[in-house]
């Protein structure tokens, strides 16, 4: 099985491709803002090298609001080019650990939590404040906690990304998304009402 996998939930990006037993060809690159070429100079790369793919698996996030919805909508055209299957899977199941909680910021001043085990999400993703992640972190001592990027409140958290190989290794015994993907979303989308004017009162 020839399987793509794309990853951008995090400020470290990454491509993997699998075919069979043959070694798998990945690729790493920071996918900031400043970087976003580096994805399709990557992903253009080993489709030359590989060439289409019968699964594609894309990471879901939570993360990245811009580049978890870049890898779905490549991943989207790509099927369609190559008629593949169609994975989606929340990236924070693919960090390298047997066990972990993995904590981020969900920004308006909240972190979410999720509890990860064999690469499958316990509990959550769900909304948490500071003050239940201390909690946490106080009754699960003996499991690790990781983020994906620096949180000055919980310093001592390691700091891990989601990997677009161990993405594909999931996508191995993963069911085909029959629906449109979207990205995980913790809360509603915020939105501020338009401040009145002449010609709306």
């Amino acid at each position: 099985m020839k399987i793509l996998a794309l990853e951008l939930s995090t400020a470290v990006g990454s491509i993997a491709f699998r075919d069979g037993e043959s070694a798998s060809v990945v690729r790493r690159f920071p996918a900031d803002r400043k970087h976003s070429g580096l994805f399709y100079e990557n992903l253009s790369a080993i489709r030359s090298e590989r060439g289409l793919p019968d699964t594609i698996v894309v990471g879901l996030g939570p993360g990245s609001y811009a580049g978890t919805r870049i890898a779905i909508a490549t991943a989207i055209g790509l099927r369609a080019a190559s008629n593949a299957r169609l994975i989606g899977l929340p990236s924070i199941c693919a960090i390298d650990l047997p066990e972990y909680f993995v904590i981020g910021d969900a920004r308006r001043s909240s972190y979410f939590l999720a509890h990860v085990r064999a690469g499958i999400c316990v509990t959550g993703p769900t909304l948490a404040s500071e003050e239940e992640l201390w909690s946490a972190m106080t009754q699960h001592q003996q499991i690790p906690f990781v983020a994906s990027e620096p949180l000055p409140k919980f310093a001592d958290v390691r700091l891990a990304h989601p990997s677009a190989t161990l993405l594909a290794t999931l996508a191995e015994n993963a069911e085909v998304s029959d629906k449109t993907l979207e990205p995980i979303y913790l809360r509603q989308p915020y939105i501020t009402a338009p401040k009145a004017t002449p010609w709306t009162r």
